[in-house]
């Protein structure tokens, strides 16, 4: 597997990461937790450091499963945790809460759940406009002087936040939605943190498994699955939206490569310091993705894709109104 540095900050990880959140929230109900330990483990034998999770997930629960998880390969890998909710006795989340005495809590109780010294990337899960940015980046700055944080990183924040915020403490990486189907990063973000020397690290880099070309108008999604929430996964718009997934098909039949590795392979050939986190319950998707690695887009294949991705305008929002508040703050 191949290694990549997150901007200037030395952090290097794995080119590919592994987004842990579904296997215990979100997409349905969660996999068995067994299973689940046995494909993290194999994730590391197949040369993934980088792994994602937070609090939020579960909550709790997924941080739990990750710790146990990646418990023998301690100082090998690189986990990710997230703060910034406030979670009741029963589990629900009762808005966001980026206080800096709850910042410090929240990472005392990730560093036990995930079995660490130290939470080796600390992002604010969602910009709280209650709590002012430079009190956050403060409280991340003393627990990096504590020992108990090693990199300060940011979710879903806008241009002016990610500034104020990397004047009080570097921010290391910054984590957003792209995807050949989300590409509102590359109008200001994009450009900030190569500016600064910030790494991204995309998630739902698979478009929530569309662009991997399994999911089409008629696909029935569990009850408790996220995506039914999710204007872009009403039926009409994912029959749209198929274009940019026969877009993804036909390059990937001229490169003997599936529609997934050809949108993981687009993302990496953006920036040299961009981390995709594709998450998976599954074996066989999981080597498909670090397959990804292997494809080699040259510049003539990614001025084709240009071309044919931008007579495809993608319907749907990403989000429901009341989330998508809650992005580029």
């Amino acid at each position: 597997m191949q290694k990549r540095k997150l901007g200037k900050s030395g952090l290097e990880v794995s080119a590919l990461g592994l987004g842990c959140m579904g296997m215990s929230f979100a997409y349905g109900p969660a996999p068995d937790r067994k299973e689940m330990i046995i494909l993290i483990r194999k994730a590391v034998e197949r040369g993934i450091t980088f792994f994602d999770t937070a609090e939020a997930y579960g909550p709790f629960v997924n941080e739990e499963l990750v710790g146990e998880a990646l418990a023998p390969f301690c100082g090998q890998v690189v986990i990710a945790t997230k703060f910034g909710f406030k979670i009741g006795p029963d589990g629900k989340q009762l808005g966001q809460d980026s206080r800096p005495e709850h910042i410090k809590e929240v990472a005392e109780a990730s560093l036990r759940r995930l079995k660490v010294n130290a939470i080796d990337l600390f992002y604010q899960h969602r910009v709280d406009t209650s709590v002012p940015i430079e009190d956050v980046a403060g409280a991340v700055k003393e627990l990096i002087q504590e020992g108990k944080v090693k990199h300060f990183g940011m979710s879903e924040a806008g241009v002016k936040t990610i500034r104020r915020a990397h004047a009080v403490q570097p921010v290391t990486a910054l984590q957003s939605e792209y995807s050949l189907w989300w590409r509102k990063p590359e109008e200001e973000i994009i450009p900030t943190l190569e500016e600064l020397g910030i790494g991204f690290v995309p998630f739902s880099p698979l478009g929530k498994g569309f662009l991997t070309g399994k999911i089409d108008e008629k696909t029935k999604f569990d009850k408790s699955d996220f995506r039914n929430i999710v204007p872009r996964f009403m039926p009409e718009n994912r029959k749209a939206n198929q274009a940019l997934v026969d877009l993804l098909a036909g390059i990937g039949k001229r490169k003997k490569a599936t529609s997934a590795q050809v949108a993981l392979a687009w993302l990496l050939a953006q920036k040299p310091w961009i981390v995709p986190i594709p998450g998976t319950t599954k074996v066989n998707r999981l080597e498909e993705n670090i397959g990804s690695v292997k494809v080699e887009l040259t510049s003539e294949d990614l001025r084709q894709i240009e071309d044919a991705a931008s007579k495809i305008t993608v319907q749907g929002a990403r989000y429901p109104e009341e989330l998508e508040r809650r992005t580029g703050l």
